[in-house]
């Protein structure tokens, strides 16, 4: 009965044009509100998509490391034990360590020496992540390299030059201090490829293969910097297994808990931009109280009448508040309607492109989810709740007179 009479309030003429106008300049407001809400939230999580497929591509499955210490042996048993962990696909051996990069320019980069396994527990062997050149790693005695874009910039290196070549230096772990005249171990190196993911990974890594670094570096045949692997199944179950298996020397982590900083930063991005989209309902709920608070005074006799009829200040009270609601899901559902539209145009034509072409993509992603248009209902429900609750109550409250 309550929606009745808001139905019947909101379509009624009133005595005062004002009251209609303001009406409906608040169901404007709030369906502009919830249109932008979806629309940069659903911005926001296509970018937020885009971004972690991009480390998805770097960053391996699961990741073993040592809790103290750059290196760690691992021996044949050991090996074993993991390849049989229920959930591991594939393991892969790593060494990293900075090195100096010299080829028309000088850089300092992170050598990622890597088995013949490393290019199944990530992306970053595909098309898309090698513009140039191809990912070639070489042999221990003749190595080859394949460079970030930002580092194949940075050391003035041209790996589609045949002959172009570059010399690498890696610290010698023999040396007494890295200052010395033998403190650095250098070798002459062929760039085969340039790789670009991201930006982050673009500007810092070099790959070459396992064995190489391994000897600049004096390592024994065990020794490595990390593991990387490929699994299948529930991350958080073979993250326990394998934690229990290699004991508290060595630090698990999950494709998530390497990247730990970056989801967290993204997680408050995305609530700081609600909660700044969020003032635009704000704004809103002051035209509605404005409107209701002009349709109380306009229903006196209204009012007079139902509490003479035996009406309660409670169903009063519901009366007004339904018709808050009744504005609010007008302009909600608009607004929703409205940003659905928008975002399945761009997901479906991409019409709104990014400026310039330094990006991945020349337009702005998206990804409509349903968490979104709940959270976005819920906002203008409680908003429209407490903007309705206080003409609502005065109206419940007040005693008015059928006398004029």
């Amino acid at each position: 009965m309550n929606l009745l009479f808001a139905w019947r309030y909101f379509r009624s003429n009133k005595s005062t044009n004002a009251i209609n106008v303001i009406a409906w300049i608040s169901v404007t407001a709030i369906g502009v509100g919830s249109a932008a809400l979806i629309i940069v939230l659903s911005v926001f999580n296509g970018f937020e998509d885009l971004v972690k497929g991009l480390y998805a591509d770097f960053y391996a499955d699961m990741r073993v490391t040592p809790v103290r210490g750059k290196t760690f042996h691992f021996a044949g048993d050991k090996i074993q034990q993991l390849k049989n962990t229920p959930g591991v696909a594939v393991i892969s051996f790593v060494v990293e360590e900075k090195a100096v990069l010299s080829g028309a320019l000088q850089t300092i980069v992170s050598v990622k020496g890597v088995d013949e396994q490393y290019t199944s527990v990530n992306r970053i062997n595909t098309s898309e992540h090698i513009p140039r050149g191809k990912f070639a790693l070489g042999t221990v005695a003749e190595p080859q390299l394949v460079v970030g874009a930002g580092i194949e910039n940075a050391a003035g290196i041209d790996v589609e030059k045949p002959g172009y070549g570059a010399t690498l230096y890696l610290p010698n772990r023999q040396a007494a201090r890295l200052s010395s005249d033998d403190g650095l171990n250098a070798f002459n190196i062929t760039p085969a490829g340039t790789f670009m993911v991201q930006q982050d990974f673009d500007n810092k890594y070099v790959f070459t293969n396992l064995g190489f670094v391994k000897y600049m570096l004096s390592m024994d045949a065990d020794e490595y910097s990390a593991i990387e692997m490929k699994i299948s199944g529930n991350p958080d179950k073979v993250k326990q297994q394998l934690q229990a298996r290699l004991g508290k020397d060595f630090l698990v982590e999950t494709r998530y808990e390497q990247n730990r900083s970056l989801y967290a930063v993204m997680q408050v991005e995305k609530w700081v931009i609600y909660a700044i989209l969020s003032l635009i309902l704000v704004v809103a709920a002051f035209n509605m109280i404005g409107a209701l608070t002009m349709l109380v005074l306009e229903k006196q006799k209204d009012i007079a009448v139902l509490k003479a009829m035996g009406a309660s200040n409670q169903t009063v009270q519901g009366i007004f508040l339904s018709e808050g609601l009744l504005l609010a899901a007008l302009g909600g559902g608009a607004g929703m309607l409205l940003a659905s539209l928008i975002c399945w145009l761009q997901i479906r034509f991409h019409f709104i492109k990014l400026g310039g072409n330094t990006f991945i993509i020349d337009y702005y992603p998206v990804k409509m989810v349903g968490a979104d248009f709940l959270l976005v209902i819920a906002t203008i429900a409680f908003i429209a709740v407490l903007a309705a609750w206080i003409p609502a109550r005065k109206a419940g409250q007040q005693l008015f007179s059928l006398k004029s």
